[in-house]
């Protein structure tokens, strides 16, 4: 992991982050040689709307949704 000055990241902060992104590569900020943040990657968890976009049937009258099943209320 890399340490840049606080005063580098900030001239830098914009080509930094396409660095982490790019490379999965961190950095820690310091201030008069201290840590005082981290740059780094995060782990992009998937919203799940949207998943099932477009495999909804809609209609106004089910009876009119044709299902290749043969249900148990179908046979009495």
């Amino acid at each position: 992991m890399q340490t840049i000055a606080a005063g580098e990241f900030k001239a830098k902060c914009l080509q930094l982050m396409n660095t982490v992104k790019e490379n999965n590569e961190s950095f820690i900020v310091t201030k008069r040689g201290v840590p005082i943040a981290k740059l780094s990657p995060i782990e992009v968890s998937h919203s799940p709307f949207g998943v099932f976009k477009g495999t909804v049937l809609y209609s106004e009258d089910l009876s009119e949704i044709s299902i290749d099943e043969k249900w148990e209320a179908d046979e009495s």
